[in-house]
């Protein structure tokens, strides 16, 4: 089966030349490249030195062109870091079926790819992000549904699979505790105003320049509604101090925070039961579920910060 008939497309500098030289000429003479650290929803290569081309990488990622090329331009004058600015629109053609979007270019690496010099400060900086994130007027913006892949929505929507998971990681993890954060995460909803959350707060998505936090990307999973997907970052990266300094800056209830420990789990339990060699050592673990900073397994994280909570 060829990737067109999957659903996907070869993504290649040919390609983006291809499409830059027959939408916008103006720019066919600068140099193309991919960027080195590639995401699974979008690729992204850089154009010249002061831009760069985003294409989706299957139709399920589509909604996130027009979504950021709309929101980022009202999002980004109340934040405190850099996000993605909107070029240009490209449209839906013959080699490429989908629109895309040519971005200025940010400076800086992937929080994957360069550590931050002080984990607290990173912290700090991070969670003063999502606070004026979340105080920006929603009242017009997107409402977590499919588009967000339901980030932002209630957790329930992943219930079945995340209970299908615990039971095929059996043996592995410990079970009884995971269903027990899992049923706490479960027994609360976002009952205030729907907030802006960015939907895949991850090391991947975090620029950082001289050590710092200089950007944040990929607002593909964007939209309004429960903030508890963005805290993720808590159990996936955080610990001790940092932890401690992202929960108190973001001053929110334990029942939210018991939601994104929700999140949090729902992931690392997917991701496992898709690799439960991961958990049995014998395969190197990814970056989402072993913590980088503690080694630790992202799952025993969220049981034991549960256990610290009760």
């Amino acid at each position: 089966m060829s990737d067109k008939v999957k659903g996907r497309f070869p993504i290649d500098v040919a390609l983006v030349r291809r499409l830059v030289e027959s939408q916008f000429p103006e720019w066919a003479q600068l140099a193309i490249r991919p960027v080195s650290a590639q995401g699974n929803d979008n690729r992204t290569f850089r154009l010249g030195d002061r831009l760069s081309v985003r294409l989706p990488s299957a139709e399920r990622y589509v909604s996130g062109v027009e979504k950021e090329q709309r929101w980022l331009p009202l999002l980004a004058p109340h934040l405190p870091v850099p996000i993605p600015a909107p070029v240009a629109l490209g449209r839906p053609s013959e080699p490429f079926p989908w629109p895309w979007s040519v971005y200025q270019w940010l400076e800086g690496e992937t929080a994957a790819v360069e550590a931050a010099t002080d984990q607290t400060e990173f912290a700090s900086a991070l969670s003063h992000f999502l606070v004026a994130l979340q105080r920006i007027d929603a009242s017009d913006g997107p409402i977590a549904g499919v588009h967000s892949f339901f980030r932002g929505a209630p957790l329930r929507i992943y219930d079945e699979q995340t209970r299908a998971s615990i039971a095929t990681l059996r043996g592995l993890i410990d079970d009884g505790a995971a269903l027990e954060v899992w049923d706490v995460a479960l027994a609360s909803v976002w009952s205030a105003t729907p907030v802006w959350f960015h939907g895949d707060v991850a090391l991947t998505n975090l620029l950082v320049l001289d050590g710092r936090l200089a950007g944040v990307i990929d607002f593909g999973t964007c939209g309004v509604g429960d903030p508890a997907c963005d805290l993720t970052i808590a159990w996936t990266f955080f610990a001790g101090e940092s932890r401690a300094v992202f929960k108190a800056t973001l001053c929110l209830d334990d029942s939210t925070w018991a939601r994104g420990r929700g999140w949090a789990l729902w992931k690392a339990l997917t991701l496992s039961a898709w690799q439960p060699e991961i958990l049995s050592g014998r395969k190197q673990p990814t970056i989402w579920t072993h913590n980088p900073t503690t080694g630790s397994s992202i799952i025993d994280e969220i049981i034991a910060d549960h256990r610290r909570s009760n």
